[in-house]
């Protein structure tokens, strides 16, 4: 890449990123079941003839929440009808919406979340990090799942040049393998977050494309997910779904909430338009010497979307390089003596260290965490095994 292939677009990591929700994606926590409600009941025999003195429920009357959202968006309305949303579909749709403060308070206890904080934590150790999420039960659902899949994912891979491991790592991170996936409404949710104001101009946007995604036929029942807007097995943004997502099975639709072949082959072409560089692996674990001079290693680069993630990257050398200044390499499989790579000490001196290639920027592109990215590219390595 480096950073982000140094330029601007409406990738997962970046809006993420600039809408103060990183590392929002870096451990997936389904959202708690949405409260059932009971549905109305016929009275029949008997019961048909009483009279009944229970007037039916009244409807919820409007907040002045609910009432403020409305408005706002009716002003999105000539915008949706500009795309291709039909206004009949626009008013429908808008009509059912509430404003939900839920999904604010969660909004709000995210690192970056709180305007008025000021806070910077210092970075953890990895190795807690990938104990929980590089385990037994990812790495056998992920074997399972290649082995079942991999006469089909060889063509996606063959056609975006992204390892079949990482597309399964990547689904297993976002949704546990389309276990879990959030049943926030999405519409609901992005109406919600652009009425609130504080990034107003990216989840209008999200919430256009959704709507879009419902013209196109997406069913409003499938259009479930995260309090911040991701959805389906692999969690995409609406922009995202419209933008990568492709059909893996051949049945002619994009089904990122059914399809395990149309989740992966969109996983695929979204690292694949991310920037990944076909047959280089995407780190490579390294023992380094206590004599290595790091201070003359720091990068010059200062990027301007996920600075702190990084700030701990070293500047580039190739792995000949590295080779030269000590650096051991203890895992496989090992990236060409002519790659270039950045080097990571996630948990301190003296411990595991990594050397990065670019394909690791691309995985940051899906989340800007070093955290995820390192365990995505771990757990492909140990479901390739």
């Amino acid at each position: 890449m480096p950073s982000m292939r140094h330029r601007y677009r409406p990738a997962i990591g970046q809006l993420l990123a600039l809408a103060g929700l990183m590392p929002l994606m870096a451990a997936h926590a389904q959202e708690a079941p949405a409260q059932a409600t009971m549905a109305p009941v016929t009275p029949t025999g008997d019961q048909a003839a009483q009279p009944t003195e229970m007037a039916a429920p009244a409807a919820p009357v409007p907040s002045a929440e609910d009432s403020g959202m409305q408005a706002f968006l009716m002003t999105l309305r000539p915008k949706a009808v500009a795309m291709g949303v039909g206004g009949d579909l626009f008013d429908r749709t808008i009509a059912g919406l509430r404003f939900n403060a839920r999904v604010i308070r969660l909004d709000r206890s995210q690192p970056g979340g709180n305007p008025a904080s000021t806070a910077a934590s210092a970075a953890p150790d990895f190795a807690p990090y990938a104990a929980a999420h590089v385990d037994a039960v990812r790495i056998n659902m992920g074997r399972t799942r290649y082995g079942r899949l991999r006469p089909l994912l060889a063509g996606i891979e063959q056609k975006t040049g992204v390892p079949e491991r990482i597309m399964l790592a990547i689904f297993g991170h976002e949704s546990g393998y389309g276990t879990f996936t959030g049943n926030f409404d999405l519409l609901q949710s992005l109406a919600t977050l652009a009425y609130e104001g504080r990034r107003r101009d990216l989840f209008s946007a999200e919430f256009l494309n959704a709507m879009l995604l419902l013209q196109r036929g997406v069913p409003r029942e499938k259009l479930k997910g995260s309090w911040a807007g991701a959805t389906g097995y692999p969690q995409f943004l609406p922009s995202v779904y419209l933008r990568t997502g492709i059909d893996g099975d051949g049945d002619g639709k994009v089904d990122i909430w059914g399809s395990e072949l149309d989740t992966l082959a969109s996983i695929g072409n979204y690292l694949r338009d991310a920037g990944w560089k076909a047959g280089t692996p995407w780190g490579v674990a390294v023992r380094v010497p206590d004599a290595l001079d790091r201070a003359s290693l720091v990068s010059p680069l200062r990027p301007v979307t996920c600075p702190r993630v990084y700030a701990r990257h070293s500047r580039w050398l190739t792995i000949a390089e590295w080779r030269t200044q000590g650096v051991q390499m203890v895992g496989n499989p090992v990236p060409a003596d002519s790659e270039l790579a950045t080097l990571i000490e996630p948990d301190g001196q003296g411990r595991t260290a990594y050397l990065l290639t670019t394909n690791f920027r691309s995985i940051l592109d899906y989340n800007c965490s070093n955290f995820y990215a390192l365990s995505v590219g771990m757990l492909g390595d140990a479901i390739a095994e």
